[in-house]
């Protein structure tokens, strides 16, 4: 079995009432987001959880001040951030913030920032 030191987490607003698949879709973005920019910014960082299988965690906030604030809080670690907005296509209007993508980084430095927030 793999032992997990890195990871990336996903913040999902919640006061959204996101379908599933609305709510996939937009993780997954942010999920793409993410490693693409952690490959140029912090590549050890990549290369690590992506040899460790990419690691991926959903968890949730209750609204959109909750969800600047984890996003402060993770820049201010160096950690990798994508806030993804929607186009507004389906259930939600147009240029809403739906969620935050963090890392990859090493574990114990996503959880100082999202180790508190409970999974989707």
């Amino acid at each position: 079995m793999v032992e997990f030191s890195n990871k990336m987490v996903i913040v999902v607003r919640w006061d959204l009432r996101l379908s599933a698949g609305k709510m996939a879709a937009q993780v997954a973005h942010a999920a793409v987001n993410c490693a693409l920019a952690a490959k140029k910014r912090t590549p050890d960082w990549f290369d690590r959880w992506y040899s460790e299988g990419q690691r991926k965690v959903v968890v949730k906030v209750p609204n959109l001040e909750n969800l600047y604030e984890v996003k402060s809080n993770a820049e201010a670690l160096r950690l990798v951030t994508s806030l993804i907005t929607d186009a507004g296509m389906t259930e939600i209007p147009p240029n809403t913030v739906t969620c935050l993508g963090i890392g990859p980084g090493p574990q114990d430095i996503v959880d100082k920032v999202t180790g508190h927030l409970k999974l989707v």
